[in-house]
Formats: C-alpha cells, structure tokens, sequence
C-alpha cells in the first residue's frame, strides 16, 4: 500500500475523500471545526509537494435531494483561512462544472466539490457515480475515518478505479495506529472504561474487549442493567429489561478471560431527569424507588481512578453520568482527570464517541490524553472487530 509521506504528488490531481460534516448553526456559521483541522495535514502534504487537491466530502443528510441548506459553500470561507489560499467551489460533484474545474486546477490549487449526499447514488455506493468521481483525479485518498464504516461511493467503491494510486491520509493513518494500540499491540495492565446510557448498542463490543483486556469499568445508564440483574435495587434508574438475561454470560465470559470487571459502587440520584433536579446519594443497590442514577458517587470515583492510574493502556467510550447537568458531571469529570493523570504517567490513553469527547472538550482535557478518535461509529464497529469497508477498500 502507497504511503501517503512517501508519495510524489507531482503534478497530479489528488481526490481526497474528507470528512467535513461539520455542525452548522442557524446563520451558517462552523460551530466545531474540528474535523476540518484534522484534515488540513494531508490536504496541505498534497499541494506542497506539487499536486492539486479535489476534496470530497458529505454534509447532513439530504437524503439525494439538492438542499442549500446543506450545501458545502458554507465552509468555503473558513477553509480558505484554514489552508491560507483562495479555494475554488464547484456547485456540482460530478458533471461539466465539475469535471472543467478539476481540468483546469493547477498544482498547489484547492477545489471543493458540493456535497456528495445531494445524490441517492453515494451512499447506495453507485459504480457509474464513484467512476465519474475516479475521472477527475489520478490519485484516491482516503481520509474521513467516521465513514469507513460505509460502502458508501466515495468511501469504498471508487477505491477499485485507483488500483494503484489509493492511500489513506493522516487521520485514518493515525486513527488505525491508535486503534491497534488499543485492539491488538496492547500493553498491560488494559482498562476499558464503556459507558452511555444502553448496554444493547455496546453489547458486541463489551464481548469482544473481553477478549483483549484486564479491567473492564462500566458506567453510566447502562450500568443499572447490571446491577439490576446482580439483585440489585436501582429505583427509577435507566434500564434494559430484555438485556438482563445476558449479563450472566458477560460475567462468564470475563470468568473464562480473567477480566476483572468494575461497577459503580454508590450513586447520585435524582428526583427527576433534570439539571434542577434534587440530588441524593446512595449505594448503587439501594436506589429509593423514587429516585433514578443519574451520576456515580464519590466510593466510585474513588475506585475508578485506582483501576485507571495502575493501568498502562485505557480505552474510553462512554459517559458514567448525564455530564451535560453540572450537578451530575463530577463522575465523569473525574474519570477524564484520572485517564490525564494515567496518560502523564506514561499509559496509553484513547477516547472515543461524540459523548466522549464532548466530555473531554467540555472538561479542557482533549490535549491530556493520548489520542482522540473521530470516528464514531467507525470506531465502534473496529471495536466490535468488523471489517470496515473504507479501510479494506484501500488494502485490496
């Protein structure tokens, strides 16, 4: 597979698949301009080393309908100032408009295309629609990482028509380089920390870290299913009735893989699902059935941070309360200071999933930690050991 660092872009046209949907607010304006930042590397190894870039990227979901209000044109300006040169914009992603602009762009040149999701064949992963998408460039790269996940037309299908020329960019490149830092070359003690509110969306990833890992920290909603099925009484708690038959088999599985798994041990309730709601502390067992967990207790934070500052590699997706009220953000503050404090001591840290890193922003704790992912989908189905067809695309 071609390296993106060792390629020679000299006068080629580059088509780089970007993720650059991006949230917009009611005047247009980026509100998180993350994902554009992480993109400007791979963009800029391209035209500084002599080649010219055609970005390609959805926004939303148009659903194959044209719909200014998620027309790319919105990021046009921003781009510009991100790259430091003037970027062209065709209104189209594919036809004449298209395929003149990509003709006429010189090296060192910058052309946005508009949304890809302006057409049902993209994420259909049309083959007429990925070929004339392969026409305007000589080079294929890949780097949205959040939609490896798709077979999408961008993502996967145009790959064939590069059966040399394809690499991925620096995100996926550092993305699948964390990930297997966490999946496969791991060093030990391995904690994972999986949160959020429902076992059942997390379910065949939980059983396939307890191939991989020593301590296995659940928190949040999902939480209460376990202690519920351990006999536990959780009040007005989140729970998953139709999932409380299989937590015997994760225990038994942990069991068979010699995983210690940790569950809160005290939590802070609730009268209501509320920022003003009136807050109480019990044993993580005897919620009062007037009550609902909505943040985990001082005794758990304590025993968290103990399992995560002995560990030498932590994975964390997932919340352990409702972070967005400040009377239940403690937990999960405290579990980001603890994953900063392992990672300065030298672990591995890597987090992932929008709440995640919500929480990691929220709390100034992005740059404290090893590596943050951002794909999330795409990086719970690596998780879950699935081959992802953005990726496999580019080995093939």
């Amino acid at each position: 597979m071609k390296k993106i660092k060792e390629f020679d872009f000299s006068n080629k046209k580059v088509i780089i698949r970007v993720d650059f949907n991006v949230p917009l607010n009611e005047n247009f304006e980026i509100t998180d301009d993350s994902r554009m930042r992480a993109a400007v590397p791979t963009i800029k190894q391209v035209i500084e080393n002599g080649g010219s870039a055609i970005l390609i990227s959805h926004l939303g979901r148009p659903k194959g309908q044209v719909n200014p209000k998620y027309s790319l044109k919105h990021i046009v300006p921003h781009l510009s100032d991100l790259l430091g040169i003037s970027i062209k914009f065709s209104t189209d992603c594919i036809g004449e408009e298209a395929t003149k602009m990509s003709n006429e762009l010189k090296a060192g040149e910058v052309l946005l295309l508009e949304n890809l999701r302006f057409y049902n064949e993209e994420e259909k992963g049309d083959e007429d629609f990925s070929k004339k998408l392969a026409d305007l460039a000589d080079v294929y790269i890949n780097d949205a990482f959040g939609t490896a996940h798709r077979a999408h037309a961008s993502t996967t299908i145009i790959a064939k028509f590069f059966p040399v020329n394809k690499m991925f960019g620096y995100i996926m490149d550092s993305e699948l380089e964390s990930l297997n830092k966490v999946m496969k070359d791991v060093q030990r003690p391995y904690t994972a920390i999986i949160g959020g509110s429902k076992v059942s969306t997390k379910i065949t990833i939980i059983e396939n870290l307890l191939t991989k890992v020593d301590n296995l920290i659940i928190g949040g909603g999902m939480s209460f299913t376990f202690v519920k099925a351990n006999g536990g009484n959780i009040g007005n708690s989140l729970v998953e009735e139709d999932f409380i038959e299989q937590i015997p088999k994760i225990y038994e599985l942990a069991k068979k893989n010699n995983v210690k798994i940790y569950l809160p041990v005290d939590s802070l309730n609730g009268d209501k699902f509320d920022k003003d709601a009136q807050v109480t502390l019990s044993e993580i067992d005897k919620i009062p059935d007037d009550r609902m967990g909505l943040d985990v207790g001082p005794k758990t934070n304590t025993l968290f941070e103990e399992v995560i500052t002995n560990s030498k590699t932590i994975l964390w997706n997932g919340p352990v309360g409702v972070f967005e009220f400040e009377k239940f953000a403690t937990g999960t503050k405290e579990l980001g200071n603890a994953i900063a404090k392992a990672t300065k001591n030298g672990a591995f840290s890597l987090v992932g999933g929008g709440d995640s890193v919500a929480a990691l922003t929220k709390f100034n704790l992005a740059d404290q930690v090893s590596y943050v992912s951002t794909g999330g989908g795409a990086m719970l189905e690596y998780m879950e050991g699935k081959e992802l067809p953005g990726i496999k695309a580019i080995f093939e």
